[in-house]
This record gives C-alpha cells, structure tokens and sequence, in this order.
C-alpha cells in the first residue's frame, strides 16, 4: 500500500492481527473505542488492554517512540499514563507497526466533570513539573514526529498567519493576531529542552471519581521549550483555576507569555483544520482561542 494511502481498520482486521501475533489474547473480546483523536484507531481488548493502530503515516513514529520511553517515564509521575503491553508488527494488509496497551479506567475530561477545578489545576502542575525533572538525555527533540511542539514559537509563525486568515469570518481574527504577536515578542527559551507531552487538551485527559486520574496520548512526546504544556492552562482550565496551576508551577512571566502563544497556536491551527471534519476537537480549539483572546484583550 502506498505510504499516504490510510489503511481500513476495523474489528475483524484487529481480530486477525491479534490472532497471529499474540493468540494468547485471541479469545478476548474486541470492540471500537470512540476518540476524538484522528491520529490512532483505538480498540478495547478485553476488559484489561487496549489496541492503537496509527491511521495515518504521521503517526507511525509514535509507536516505537511510546514503547521506548513512556516505560521510563510512568514511575516517575504522579497521575497514570499509557503502559505498553506488546507491539504488533505490519501483517494482514496492514501497513505499520502498533500498540497493545493496559486499559486505563477514567472517562475523558471532555465530558467527565471534576469536582475541584482547583485540585485539578494543582495536579496538571505537578505532573508537569515531574515530567520537567526527569533527565531528557537521549530524548526526542522536536520534529515532524511530534508535530514540532517545544519548537521557538517564531517556528509556528507563517501556519499560524495562514489559520488567521482562514478564520477571518469566524472569530476575532484582530485581537487573535495581537495576542499572537505578543507571544512572538516573549522572550524565548534558551535552557536546556524538558520532557514535554506537547499536546495537553481535554481529550487527553481521563477523570475518574470526580478527579483527573490519568494523561494520554503521549504521540506529540518530545524534548523542548517547557512553556508548551503550559497549554492546557487555556485548553482546559477555567480563569480561576489557571491562576492555582501557574502559582503552583511558579511559571514567569515569559514562561507564562510563551504558553499563551502555545496555547492560541494549538487553537488556532486545529481550529482552521478541524472546523468542518471533526466537531469535538473544533470546540476544544475554539474554546481555547476565546481563552486566550479574553484574557489578552482585558489584561487578566
């Protein structure tokens, strides 16, 4: 199959795979898993595990990115992440290679609700602030296999512009550019590059029993500017409770101006591309453009 063709994925294609390759768990029930996500087909193996096939050729890095280091990273952080289990290999008809996981219970914070938006903001802190800690040496910098996120802002410029222009019609594409330029003026990061998860948004994170219990998806993983998850501050958060979480990360000034620009970038790019193909993730997008644009319009 070409490499930019998208493979068809269903159950009986996962039946198959699992069967061949680890017959162990061929008996196991299997059945599709709704996702936001565009990037990954995801399966519920049984109760215990969980399958991600890439869809797209973009994502197939991520698999063996995952395998290697998300092992390393789970014991040092305080709220759970993906735990591989087995990777399959390309067979079937299938093209690449994928992932079998264990099934991390919790319903995603799209539509679970979290009973202290307080808590919630203290725990994102601190599982960034972890993540920060752990030793990146040997890690992925940023690159096309993590959609460039921990890149220099200036780096997100010209797709930036051009969703603006796009969204022309749609919102308010004048104070957006002002809020943009002022991220682009904040001063940039000239440390050495963390662990990031790069892609902090509702959908990536689980809520059981009132409380985010988990973070997922951790296929935009990399090595960079630590401002990046600062994202989730307007993704996710509400004003109140972002104030907690940036007390509680001790974010300066220029931190907190860069994860701004992270965060209107996100929104502004999804937005223009999901806008008509992918309802869930254009709310999420939208809701996270009017963060940053209210906050920047009236200095809160």
């Amino acid at each position: 199959m070409n490499q930019s063709e998208k493979p068809e994925i269903d159950t009986a294609l996962v039946k198959r795979l699992i069967a061949e390759q680890f017959p162990e768990w061929a008996g196991f029930s299997f059945r599709p898993v709704d996702s936001a996500g565009t990037d990954n087909a995801i399966f519920r193996l049984g109760e215990d595990m969980a399958i991600r096939l890439p869809r797209v050729d973009w994502a197939v890095g991520q698999v063996e990115k995952e395998q290697q280091w998300l092992p390393m990273l789970a014991p040092k952080l305080p709220l759970a992440i993906p735990e591989p289990l087995a990777m399959g290999m390309p067979a079937e008809g299938y093209p690449w290679k994928w992932s079998v996981y264990r099934w991390l219970e919790g319903e995603n914070a799209i539509t679970g609700q979290i009973d202290n938006p307080h808590e919630a903001a203290i725990a994102l802190a601190r599982f960034i602030s972890s993540m920060q800690r752990i030793d990146p040496a040997g890690g992925p910098a940023p690159g096309p296999h993590n959609s460039g996120r921990g890149v220099p802002l200036a780096e997100r410029d010209l797709p930036v512009r051009n969703a603006i222009e796009a969204l022309t019609d749609m919102l308010d594409t004048e104070t957006a550019a002002y809020a943009w330029e002022a991220a682009l003026h904040a001063p940039v990061w000239t440390g050495q590059g963390v662990w990031l998860h790069g892609d902090f948004h509702p959908g990536n994170l689980l809520v059981a029993r009132g409380q985010l219990s988990a973070v997922i998806d951790f296929g935009t993983l990399g090595v960079g500017d630590p401002a990046c998850d600062l994202m989730v501050a307007w993704t996710f958060l509400t004003p109140e409770s972002r104030h907690t979480f940036r007390t509680e990360l001790q974010a300066d000034d220029a931190a907190w101006a860069r994860g701004r620009g992270w965060a209107l970038s996100f929104g502004l790019i999804a937005y223009a591309y999901y806008l008509n193909t992918n309802p869930v993730l254009a709310a999420i997008s939208r809701r996270t453009i009017d963060e940053v644009i209210i906050e920047y319009k009236y200095g809160l």
